[in-house]
């Protein structure tokens, strides 16, 4: 199976080069040609497996040239070894009849971006050594908040690497900050860019596509690669707790078989729905495809006209890893939507760098309407969605999840549409233990990491160690920048 830029199909690559160089060079996104269909019986031969079996019978069909005894090392790697707090890895909790939570936040940062990039590594180095490449990846990451924390943990120390993480500055909680600046290894770097997510994210992909810059770094040896969700090696691994989830419920007799579920993901990069969209394409029986936004709710409007427009006022929120208005895995939704036209999809990226904004044909947004439905959820619904969630379930939601929950109920009262629902719980909640402490009724908040502790003499939850043991942490970095000054700090980060 080959990989072809979303903005170019003739640009094709095997999957071991499409992961190491995570972004293509037109500026597209590496996606397979085909999604592989799950046989009539995969899911019951999956229902006894472990998380760790599961994701080898999921993503082999992907990676052609990697071994299965390979791919089950990786996921034993990523996934084993108590990596992750409880044995399920990614567990369903019941929250009421027919609502459950899919929680991803189990693993060593305290976030869904684990589930991927705790294997991401592995992908990545077992692909440059079958590439023969000998030079040394430099991974460039923008993060909303999450992704920073769970790459620079990920590919900590790891041979033949060198990670730089570049966040907004006073765009992140003060736990997600405070988890990245004190990060350990000797290959790592986080830098604060001045602006908010989007600002970061553009410049990390103008770094990308800058010939002079690569040019320079081949010469010192270094080349390029990403381990935002732009890499099909971040999108792969998330298809997995999908096809997880829905075995779960089906083995414990919460759903009959083929029984249709509904999934509500609250996403601003767009990637962890594209992952359930791929699930449902290959056979799981996914319902709607409910995409949850905060104020900066860009994803919902696009959704239900159809124009997707960036020139609109941002929010920084009480959830702020969806603090986007540029939706980069978008990108590989409207490839698949345009039967693989990667002159439409160029012709779409073009208008949104030039005019800040596009309309995609009456067929796609047909298309999206047929699999998606959206809402979104303003910090005041988000905060009393956590108190009553607590007040009636004794369920702890972080704001994230909490907007999520919100709009699967307002889809809910909207549509009638009853059936049971799997809401993705992204994050956990003590990596935003003021918000969750005010919404909860508490008004003086602790300062610093002993919020984490108050957090827990409210509710009588513990913390996950990994935050508990923050405030024995020193800070390590200290920079800011521009966005015209990150090529400055990547230059300056690799000599």
């Amino acid at each position: 199976m080959y990989y072809v830029s979303t903005r170019n199909s003739k640009h094709k690559r095997p999957v071991s080069e499409a992961i190491a160089q995570g972004l293509a060079y037109d500026g597209g996104l590496f996606t397979p040609e085909l999604l592989f269909k799950l046989s009539p019986n995969a899911l019951d031969t999956m229902l006894d497996m472990s998380y760790q079996q599961r994701a080898v019978y999921v993503m082999k069909p992907y990676l052609d040239g990697f071994s299965t005894s390979e791919v089950a090392a990786f996921a034993q790697a990523a996934y084993g070894n108590q990596k992750f707090d409880v044995k399920e890895v990614a567990p369903v909790r019941k929250v009421d009849s027919n609502t459950y939570s899919l929680e991803l936040w189990h693993g060593p940062t305290c976030a869904f971006k684990d589930m991927a990039l705790q294997m991401l590594p592995h992908l990545l180095t077992a692909s440059l050594q079958k590439n023969a490449e000998q030079k040394t990846a430099c991974i460039l990451v923008a993060t909303s908040g999450d992704t920073g924390k769970a790459a620079l943990e990920g590919f900590r120390d790891v041979e033949q690497t060198r990670i730089l993480v570049f966040y907004p500055k006073d765009g992140v909680s003060e736990i997600q900050e405070l988890q990245m600046l004190t990060q350990a290894g000797d290959n790592v770097g986080v830098c604060a860019v001045q602006g908010n997510f989007d600002d970061a994210q553009t410049g990390v992909k103008r770094l990308f596509s800058d010939e002079i810059l690569r040019d320079t770094l081949a010469a010192q040896g270094y080349f390029f690669s990403s381990a935002n969700s732009i890499n099909w090696g971040r999108v792969l691994p998330q298809i997995v707790y999908y096809v997880s989830a829905y075995c779960d419920l089906l083995r414990e007799g919460r759903i009959a078989k083929g029984q249709a579920v509904n999934v509500c993901v609250p996403t601003g990069n767009f990637g962890d729905i594209l992952a359930a969209y791929y699930a449902k394409e290959m056979g799981v029986p996914l319902g709607r495809l409910i995409c949850a936004s905060n104020k900066n709710n860009v994803l919902t409007d696009f959704i239900n006209t159809g124009v997707y427009d960036k020139n609109r006022a941002f929010y920084n929120t009480i959830s702020p890893s969806m603090d986007i208005l540029i939706s980069s895995n978008l990108e590989r939704m409207l490839f698949e939507f345009s039967g693989h036209n990667g002159e439409q999809v160029q012709s779409y990226m073009d208008l949104l760098v030039r005019e800040g904004w596009y309309e995609v044909s009456q067929d796609i947004k047909s298309k999206f309407q047929k699999h998606f439905a959206a809402g979104y959820c303003d910090d005041a619904q988000a905060k009393a969605t956590i108190a009553k969630l607590w007040s009636d379930s004794r369920y702890l939601a972080d704001p994230h999840s909490a907007v999520a929950f919100h709009v699967l109920e307002q889809y809910r009262a909207e549509t009638g549409d009853n059936i049971p629902a799997i809401v993705v719980s992204t994050a956990s909640p003590f990596k935003f233990c003021a918000d969750v402490l005010d919404a909860l009724g508490e008004k003086k908040i602790a300062q610093g990491t002993a919020v984490i502790d108050q957090l827990t003499q409210y509710t009588g939850v513990q913390a996950p160690a990994s935050l508990a043991a923050l405030k024995d942490r020193a800070v390590r970095f200290d920079q800011t920048t521009s966005r015209e000054g990150m090529v400055n700090v990547v230059l300056g980060f690799l000599s």
